[in-house]
């Protein structure tokens, strides 16, 4: 993939790719950021080769909770994130560009214990940058997770021109319920560091423009990716509260720190399964300070994140952004990591960290990559004629239809103007999901 020039075309780049991960792979696995055929139009890889590379940023004299002794005032130290970058990258010349493959591991059911997985990538391990001034994403992932499984997202975002950056938050192991008010506490400062620190950094690289910046969460993430773009918490609310000690009212509504946890220069951000509830956590006066543009994504049987208490309380709520809600119906809470990598199919437990129990884990992942591509090309790169793929459709997608003309391809994309049919969707591809809007109201 990285051997091929920029103007070539999509079926060659991705042929090259396919090549390039068979001779290196013994089960011919592909990256899960290369979309497959049944994926909508917005969802394919863009014109970018790839480049990654893991910086180290050091949150001087942050807060910490779990380092903190009962009783005693919260401990202060150094907190070191590590910040997984990928970006446009210039192509190599022939036999230099190996794809890299990603190793993370997540907590096993066993206490203690963990599972170790790799999944296929498409990026270049430190490969020189092309050009500069893209606009920053930064990526939060959820209670325990690791950007390896966000790699579908986040490769597939720097080949269509966005330098993305996703944070491994150090989480303690999930099975650690008493350490949940540490990522209360740590999702949006860590968020908003780690956003001010590249948007200085990089911006005076050159590399990224600090004034087109969005955030995309999942999970935990996605509570402190709205967190962070301005819905103020509650000093009374369920998160402030379940934090100890009071740590996190300084950084709730009217706290002193308020200003510490907001990431500036935000156009857009998008929230997968969000948790944390609305009403319960910012009320309604905090949802209704977010003034960014804000796509939901969320399944209407998420048993961790209870769907009608989250993401359709935040629709309604957040009334001075423009907002959308897609919904899976019928889908749980897994629709933000990668399709299963094969080391995570031995138990159960390994496996519904990735899968769902009725979608088709690559569906999901492309229907996620085609919304929020046109979301964020819309609202950071402000390409109006993204506007087609996000407004005005039918809101449940089964009522679509498309006559297409005789000699239509089967596989042909639906234009959208003049038919119901989702545009981008192809024909018989666009069940089981509904799409919610709602405009802005004057502040």
């Amino acid at each position: 993939m990285m051997q091929r020039h920029l103007g070539m075309t999509m079926a060659l780049v991705l042929a090259g790719l396919a090549s390039a991960v068979a001779g290196r792979c013994a089960d011919h696995d592909m990256p899960p950021s290369v979309p497959g055929i049944d994926a909508p139009q917005l969802a394919r890889l863009g014109p970018s080769p790839v480049g990654v590379r893991t910086l180290k940023l050091v949150d001087r004299n942050a807060i910490d909770l779990l380092a903190t002794a009962a009783g005693r005032v919260a401990s202060h130290h150094d907190r070191v994130l590590l910040v997984d970058l990928w970006y446009p990258a210039r192509a190599r010349a022939r036999g230099l560009a190996v794809p890299e493959r990603y190793h993370a591991d997540l907590p096993a059911e066993a206490p203690g214990a963990s599972t170790r997985f790799d999944i296929a990538g498409l990026a270049v391990r430190n490969a020189p940058n092309q050009g500069g001034g893209y606009p920053l994403v930064i990526v939060s992932h959820g209670f325990s997770n690791a950007t390896a499984a966000l790699s579908w997202l986040t490769e597939n975002l720097a080949s269509k021109g966005y330098v993305v950056a996703a944070i491994r938050h150090a989480d303690p192991p999930i099975s650690d319920r008493a350490a949940r008010s540490q990522l209360l506490l740590r999702r949006p400062l860590d968020i908003a560091f780690v956003a001010g620190s590249l948007q200085a950094a990089l911006g005076a690289q050159g590399l990224i423009d600090p004034q087109r910046t969005a955030l995309i969460g999942y999970s935990m993430g996605a509570y402190g990716v709205v967190t962070s773009a301005g819905a103020t918490l509650d000093p009374q609310g369920a998160v402030c509260q379940a934090v100890p000690d009071g740590a996190l009212l300084p950084y709730a509504r009217g706290g002193a720190r308020q200003a510490e946890v907001r990431v500036r220069n935000l156009k857009a951000v998008v929230a997968i399964a969000l948790i944390g509830g609305g009403r319960e956590s910012w009320g309604e006066e905090g949802m209704a300070a977010l003034t960014t543009p804000l796509l939901l994504i969320h399944g209407d049987h998420d048993h961790t994140a209870a769907y009608a208490a989250n993401s359709p309380v935040f629709l309604e709520g957040a009334i001075h952004a423009r907002r959308y809600l897609l919904t899976y119906l019928n889908a749980g809470h897994a629709l933000g990591l990668a399709p299963v990598p094969e080391a995570m199919r031995s138990t159960l437990w390994d496996l519904s960290w990735f899968e769902d129990p009725v979608w088709r884990k690559d569906r999901i992942v492309a229907i996620n990559l085609h919304f929020i591509t046109a979301f964020l090309d819309r609202y950071v790169k402000g390409d109006e004629s993204r506007a087609a793929f996000l407004d005005g459709l039918v809101p449940q997608s089964s009522d679509g239809h498309w006559e297409a003309p005789p000699g239509t391809p089967y596989d042909a994309y639906s234009p959208g103007e003049g038919v119901t049919l989702w545009k981008g969707f192809q024909r018989r591809r666009a069940d089981g999901l509904e799409l919610q809007e709602r405009d802005a109201l004057a502040p």
